[in-house]
């Protein structure tokens, strides 16, 4: 367990430092796969519930945001991207924070399985754990291998989604699964590469850290090409049309475009990490448009 904060000049925390504890920026792109699992369903669900599900996916996620910097309140204060947290400064106990983790997780959970049915909460609590304790507790501060494993705890949104829907698991959400698990190396390393000095400084082992850049680069590039492939597989399966199909070609060119940029490149070439950025960047972009060409594909093709 890591040690307390101690913050005996501690300001009193706000709403901003609460809403700051569910990680907002991350919660977007949550929310936003888990709504077009929902959408992508063949299994209408009426708005009431559906915003009620989406409103759990929600605090689900912002809970686990929670207890993360919870736990992780020693690393945040050595890393100079996280140090201005409610924790690290100085802004928020960890007990607070803590109680507030653990009853937005038990108020989601709650809700979920009283308003929309059973699979969906079992995936919502499946999610919040995966997060909370192979995540962050296990596999972060032990392994390089981190984000590999621990990049299952971002994919469950599609599979929730379409279970508040559909009252079950199919073929397309565990395509949706895969599709973020296998995201997720490329685009936290791609980040890792250009903070890798922070991770080192808080003695987290991200591979860059522990292997170097060279392997980072190359793992990036790997990667990509099973991303893809989950990517394209709902097209060719008959689970989506051609306007995902295409999109997704396109989508994806552009990311091993960028992919392969990033994995042939040598540090030495410059310092300035343009092209990590760049892949970062759009790594995000790639997700949230890739998801929005699957609901379009099925809405309105």
């Amino acid at each position: 367990m890591p040690s307390t904060l101690a913050s005996p000049a501690a300001l009193p925390a706000d709403w901003r430092d609460f809403l700051a504890l569910t990680k907002p920026r991350v919660m977007t792109l949550v929310v936003f796969t888990g709504l077009c699992g929902m959408l992508a369903a063949p299994v209408p669900i009426h708005p009431i519930l559906g915003f009620t599900a989406i409103l759990c996916i929600a605090l689900g996620a912002g809970a686990a945001g929670a207890l993360n910097q919870w736990y992780e309140a020693d690393l945040d204060a050595k890393m100079r991207r996280t140090a201005g947290r409610p924790l690290p400064a100085g802004r928020m106990d960890r007990q607070s924070a803590l109680h507030f983790g653990v009853g937005l997780a038990g108020f989601s959970l709650g809700l979920m399985y009283f308003a929309i049915n059973l699979a969906a909460t079992v995936i919502l609590a499946a999610s919040i754990l995966f997060y909370v304790f192979i995540y962050t507790i296990w596999l972060k501060r032990r392994t390089p291998q981190n984000i590999v494993i621990g990049g299952a705890a971002g994919a469950f949104p599609p599979l929730i989604g379409w279970a508040a829907a559909t009252g079950d698991v199919a073929l397309l959400p565990v395509l949706l699964f895969a599709l973020i698990f296998l995201w997720t190396p490329p685009h936290f390393w791609a980040l890792a590469l250009f903070v890798k000095t922070d991770y080192a400084n808080a003695g987290v082992p991200m591979l860059p850290v522990v292997a170097g850049e060279r392997v980072t680069r190359t793992q990036i590039g790997i990667y990509t090409l099973p991303m893809i492939a989950a990517a394209m597989a709902p097209w060719p399966l008959g689970l989506a049309g051609a306007l995902y199909g295409w999109s997704a070609v396109l989508l994806n060119a552009v990311f091993l475009a960028l992919a392969l940029q990033v994995a042939t490149r040598t540090s030495a070439q410059d310092d300035t990490m343009v092209p990590e950025k760049r892949l970062f960047k759009y790594s995000i972009l790639y997700l949230f448009l890739i998801f929005g060409a699957l609901v379009a594909d099925r809405w309105f093709a």
